[in-house]
């Protein structure tokens, strides 16, 4: 499978990620980067083709939600590049996208002048293309290429998307909540096991505080400046966390009888009335059992604001767009208030490296609203995370959700990603890329093996699985006996034999069969979690790696890149990089009891050529051959010893990356 990020890839911003798979390319969002007016705006769509024949290239396009960063760009690439394939995204994305993008194209055209934008017309000819993708439906782009939508959360209509084609599969979170907020759910999808799952990582080293503390942290601050006589702006955008506020303003002025004008800068207040009204089941339960009695988005205390208020004097609040104080009304109103040391601003959400927000977050006293003016910060910063993005804890919860054999992460700051590239590698064992934009990842899937099961091997997992639970279910003490629950996962540990073409696959209890019948399968034979492991008969006499009786032995090729582990290593070119992270590897074997290598052939300053661990781990260096030029390890373990051995592939991901 092939996956090149051509926007958001080490980097928050213009999310485009393309993946190849099964031989057809899907083309995840296609948004704009907030923090640039020139051609980095858009994703670099050269690097799909030159001659402008993107349809023939392109087999499906997907958006996973209406934010700017995510669909800025589709118009541009559809109208003005030429793709003429389908475009896939949920009914509300739909609705709301092109509103969205005509804002923003007035703006970019109608008060900075710009020239060579797309139209009014662009925007209504590309929606034509688009396909609705409803929730837990699947639909088919073709004969061979599945698509399949899940809860995001995030905002009104965001979905993770499922693709698979043939025996390769991928899931692309686009951006995504693991936390219930006061409108919208939690983000949910099934253990479908994908061969590479894309997340995004804006918050991936950040664990959030309860929302309640966040919230009350919130409205005391907006509380406390306005009774001072201040004024509070917080820019966010017309439609997520304006509603999440908005709710909790009102309800805070209804509880406090507070008479303070509060205001709502944009025209998308009634069209965002409309949409969540339309797309009701969207939104978590709560709002759907006010939403009968009472819509609790027609804010009681929360008034339409005009341009002529915002030399008023007196205190007040008010919600501008856009989050990121780049363009809009957000930024004319804090180009105003900024110098009074009185009021205050609140931000609840990210900005992109390069916007206004951004630098103001930073410290900048005097900030560049533009190449003709600057303005003097004196106002109160506050930044108070309300960000509809999953924090550390959230992703990793998505990652032991789906059960990835791979993760690729995009859509957050390098330093960021390399934090969870470590943390999601040393607690799954899979391996982990960051790739950044324009860089080519290249990831070897596995295919699954169907294969009947022997009655004889269910009944001993079956026996055994029942035998743990009676164990946990009874008490140490006097405490309840917890309730009984269904057996949805059943371990089981067999050896496989694969069919021969008439004759299937099929799982079997050890003691069912001679293991001298048992014809050897060549190395390339199976593949499982993405790497080539082998099953192997041996006719020696005792387990060792020199002599080993009946066994199934498991081995894999572990190829990785030299060059970047030598740099990560500080190698000279004349070392032997293969040897030494072999011996790197050693090392931290060392350092648990269990994994303590027995002994060690060949070790020579730098150099080490097998280490061994436990009765039967070998981990060796094999000698490069015609087809693969590259540095490689090589380990094979005998199925008696699965646990250990899997233990000591996560540190040989450690250390290989």
């Amino acid at each position: 499978m092939k996956v090149v990020p051509l926007g958001a890839g080490q980097d928050v911003g213009r999310s485009c990620v393309l993946v190849t798979l099964g031989g057809k390319t899907i083309m995840f969002d296609c948004g704009m980067h907030m923090g640039y007016n020139d051609e980095r705006r858009f994703p670099d769509f050269n690097y799909i083709t030159t001659e402008g024949d993107f349809t023939s290239r392109i087999d499906a396009v997907i958006i996973t939600h209406f934010h700017l960063d995510h669909c800025g760009a589709l118009p541009h690439f559809t109208e003005q590049r030429g793709y003429h394939g389908p475009i896939y995204m949920t009914p509300p994305t739909k609705a709301i996208c092109p509103i969205l993008l005509e804002d923003f194209r007035k703006v970019a055209i109608e008060r900075k002048g710009e020239t060579g934008f797309f139209t009014s017309q662009h925007i209504k000819d590309c929606m034509k293309k688009v396909v609705p993708l409803h929730l837990h439906e699947t639909v088919w782009v073709d004969d061979e290429l599945e698509l399949r939508a899940y809860y995001a959360g995030h905002v009104l209509g965001a979905a993770m998307v499922y693709a698979r084609c043939g025996n390769e599969s991928v899931v692309y979170t686009g951006d995504y909540n693991m936390t219930p907020d006061r409108h919208l759910g939690a983000a949910w999808i099934d253990k479908v096991r994908p061969d590479v799952l894309i997340t995004e990582t804006t918050y991936g080293t950040t664990i959030r505080d309860s929302k309640r503390s966040r919230e009350r942290d919130f409205l005391e601050k907006v509380h406390r400046c306005v009774l001072r006589g201040g004024k509070v702006l917080i820019p966010c955008f017309a439609l997520g966390r304006a509603q999440e506020l908005c709710i909790l303003i009102d309800s805070y002025w209804e509880r406090m009888g507070l008479t303070v004008p509060v205001y709502f800068s944009a025209g998308l207040t009634e069209k965002a009335n409309r949409y969540y009204k339309l797309f009701i089941n969207w939104t978590n339960q709560k709002v759907k059992e006010s939403f009968v009695n009472r819509n609790p988005f027609d804010f009681k205390y929360i008034k339409p604001w005009s341009r002529d208020y915002v030399d008023l004097p007196g205190p007040m609040v008010v919600f501008a767009t856009p989050g990121m104080l780049h363009i809009g009304m957000s930024l004319e109103v804090f180009r105003k208030w900024a110098p009074d040391e009185r009021n205050m601003l609140i931000m609840p959400g990210y900005c992109v490296a390069g916007t206004v927000g951004a630098k103001v977050l930073s410290g900048m006293k005097v900030v560049e609203i533009d190449q003709y003016s600057q303005v003097q910060v004196n106002i109160d910063v506050q930044n108070l995370s309300f960000s509809a993005h999953a924090d550390a804890k959230g992703i990793m919860e998505l990652i032991r959700q789906a059960s990835p054999r791979n993760v690729v992460l995009v859509h957050g700051e390098k330093s960021r990603m390399s934090y969870l590239k470590s943390k999601i590698m040393g607690e799954f064992g899979c391996p982990c890329y960051d790739p950044a934009n324009g860089e080519l990842l290249e990831i070897e899937t596995g295919q699954d093996v169907r294969a009947l099961m022997s009655d004889q091997l269910f009944q001993a997992a079956w026996a055994k699985e029942q035998e743990r639970r009676q164990k946990s279910a009874v008490p140490s003490d006097d405490s309840v006996v917890p309730a009984a629950t269904p057996i949805t996962q059943l371990p089981v540990r067999g050896v496989l034999l694969l069919g021969d073409g008439k004759r299937p696959a099929r799982l079997l209890d050890p003691s069912e069969f001679d293991l001298d019948d048992i014809p050897v399968v060549s190395a390339s034979g199976i593949e499982a979690d993405g790497r080539s492991d082998s099953i192997v008969a041996a006719d020696t006499e005792e387990l060792t790696p020199s002599s080993a009786s009946d066994q199934v032995v498991f081995s894999t090729r572990r190829i990785f890149d030299g060059a970047e582990l030598a740099e990560r290593m500080g190698l000279s070119s004349s070392v032997d990089v293969a040897a030494a992270a072999l011996l790197a590897i050693r090392e931290l074997l060392l350092i648990d009891p269990a994994t303590q290598p027995k002994d060690v052939d060949e070790i020579s300053g730098k150099r080490a050529s097998v280490v061994r661990v436990g009765r039967s781990i070998e981990l060796s260096v094999p000698a490069k051959t015609a087809e693969c030029e590259l540095p490689s390890l090589y380990v094979s373990w005998a199925w008696e010893e699965e646990e250990l051995a899997t233990q000591v592939l996560v540190i040989i991901n450690r250390v290989l990356g």
